[in-house]
């Protein structure tokens, strides 16, 4: 399969699997981020979910993801190793350690720790970097022995003319619903007690 399918089967599921759990989760306090787990051979989606740290702080999107992955039935659970890992934000510490302990060979995500940051007024995944492992922004070993990441602004920029203007169209469109789920976020978040809002 070429990048370019792939690319667009990626933000349909951050469109209609991931965000609109998003929206009910920052609804309801949580932050933006989410995640997806597609089987490798068709895409198909086995389990989209949602930032859940009201519940428990532990349950960022990718870790809440994970946790309800394990929660299938084993008969209905594909080997991590078929499967592709998605996220809408750059993994956090706690949760690239956490794909890397369940054994997925990837991941692929759209927002970087810089936009987070940056964009979506959440700072945390960069400080902890720095504070607790000394590692600048982009300073983990995005390729390894474990798994390799995919930066999903990075394949459309490198993407031929007519697909790059096309697929950057659909990063602009998820980016203003994310900026708007950001600030209904921000905007709320002094209502919770998620330690690191």
């Amino acid at each position: 399969m070429t990048d370019i399918p792939l690319i667009r089967r990626l933000f349909d599921v951050i469109e209609n699997d991931i965000a609109p759990k998003t929206a009910a989760g920052v609804a309801r306090g949580n932050k933006l981020f989410g995640a997806a787990i597609l089987r490798k051979d068709d895409l198909s989606v086995v389990m989209a979910e949602t930032n859940n740290e009201i519940e428990n702080p532990l349950w960022h999107g990718e870790m809440h993801a994970l946790k309800r992955f394990y929660e299938l039935p084993k008969a209905d659970r594909p080997d991590t190793k078929d499967c592709i890992f998605l996220s809408t934000h750059e993994p956090c510490s706690l949760c690239l350690s956490a794909i890397t302990w369940t054994g997925f060979d990837n991941f692929y995500y759209l927002f970087s720790h810089e936009d987070s940051r940056d964009s979506f007024a959440i700072p945390h995944d960069l400080k902890i970097l720095k504070e607790v492992f000394t590692l600048d922004p982009g300073g983990y070993n995005a390729e390894n022995a474990y798994w390799k990441s995919f930066a999903l602004r990075k394949m459309v920029r490198e993407l031929p003319g007519s697909d790059r203007m096309a697929l950057q169209g659909r990063i602009e469109a998820i980016s203003r619903r994310y900026e708007a789920l950001s600030g209904e976020y921000q905007d709320s978040k002094s209502d919770n007690d998620i330690p690191l809002n």
